[in-house]
């Protein structure tokens, strides 16, 4: 539904880097140009989640729903302090919300973190597009008439693989999460950090001191804790040559460690395992994953653009493989045999399921647990 206001709104495209164009309206009566990776998350719900998710830093978000906004937002459904996707391109955006606790609108909180967004794309066109020719650079403009500058522009802007940015979200200094009284104490590596899956270690007890992403091991383990963390995130991993330096000490040290998505393939990589950019990765929140340790499925929440090399995984005799993902068998999840150390390629602090996985922070703290009795 579009309001009375914003009836005459302003032409508007969406130029991918090989040409091709598609044509929508701005949303509101904004101009304005974003740059970005385009990529697409299939989830019916949870738009404020993806938008203020660190791991899509950078990124162009088509929404495949056909109502965005419908529900207005809320200040606590965040996952950062701000919006982190680069632009939002929709099919239908909703300026009137109905959910009764919302405290803003869709547009209010856009305009709050401003985001420039444009609506009444064919998505499903666009959608196929991507799906065929994979995740690739693009534009979305009103500047429509300019298109053949706007091709010089968006040939500059560097691609994502290579490309490092969890300096871009990470914190800046050291900051505690918790009670300092707690009864155990994580250290946290912070390459894009959900606050979602902060409050899931402080709910089970602990208190947790989060580090920026170039902290050396020194700086956090001189927090003596109990257990070592290392988030989520944007962009490739293989840049990332102090994260995983550090993570090689984490894994030295003999405390449990456990990764979450750019963290997984982080400690992938400390184990001498390649990482490669995914045609058009995984993102939505119905994803099939195989546990293969309990022989359960699981419905799971994804977005990532890179995956480890399964090869290599499988030939790596101090890791073994966990969960592999049943739409196209990638590694979803893999354990060191004889380390406390585990990691997983998709969100368990999210709830699709709506609890299939979140056990994961249950055998942490168990290997944490067991660990401190030792």
């Amino acid at each position: 539904m579009t309001s009375m206001k914003y009836q005459e709104r302003k032409k508007a495209l969406i130029l991918l880097v090989d040409g091709t164009i598609f044509h929508g309206k701005s949303v509101g009566n904004k101009e304005g140009t974003a740059f970005g990776e385009v990529c697409f998350n299939t989830g019916m719900t949870g738009y404020q989640e993806i938008f203020t998710d660190p791991s899509y830093f950078g990124q162009l978000m088509v929404t495949t729903n056909a109502h965005i906004g419908n529900y207005g937002t809320m200040a606590e459904e965040v996952e950062s302090e701000s919006i982190k996707i680069a632009g939002l391109i929709c099919r239908n955006f909703s300026y009137d919300h109905s959910r009764v606790s919302a405290d803003a609108s869709l547009l209010e909180f856009l305009d709050k973190n401003n985001l420039f967004a444009i609506s009444d794309v064919d998505t499903r066109a666009l959608v196929s597009y991507i799906r065929d020719h994979g995740a690739m650079n693009a534009v979305i403009t009103t500047d429509v008439d300019n298109v053949a500058e706007l091709k010089k522009q968006l040939a500059e802007v560097p691609s994502m693989e290579g490309l490092e940015l969890a300096s871009k979200v990470s914190t800046k200094e050291p900051y505690m999460v918790g009670d300092e009284k707690a009864e155990f104490k994580i250290a946290a590596l912070d390459i894009g950090i959900k606050k979602n899956i902060l409050r899931n270690f402080v709910k089970r007890g602990a208190c947790i001191k989060v580090f920026p992403f170039d902290a050396s091991f020194e700086d956090m383990a001189a927090f003596n804790p109990d257990g070592y963390f290392i988030s989520n995130g944007p962009g490739d991993p293989e840049p990332l040559t102090d994260a995983i330096n550090t993570a090689k000490q984490m894994i030295a040290s003999g405390r449990p460690v456990f990764g979450i998505c750019l963290g997984h393939q982080v400690i992938a990589l400390a184990n001498g395992i390649s990482t490669y950019k995914m045609h058009n990765g995984h993102r939505g929140i119905n994803h099939p994953i195989m546990n293969l340790v309990t022989g359960k499925g699981e419905i799971t929440s994804q977005n990532h653009g890179f995956a480890i090399n399964r090869e290599e995984t499988e030939a790596n005799k101090e890791v073994e493989i966990t969960h592999v993902h049943l739409n196209d068998q990638t590694v979803a999840g893999m354990r060191m045999k004889d380390k406390d150390v585990f990691s997983v390629q998709y969100h368990p602090e999210a709830s699709p399921g709506p609890h299939d996985a979140e056990y994961l922070f249950d055998q942490f703290f168990d290997l944490i647990k067991k660990a401190v009795l030792i």
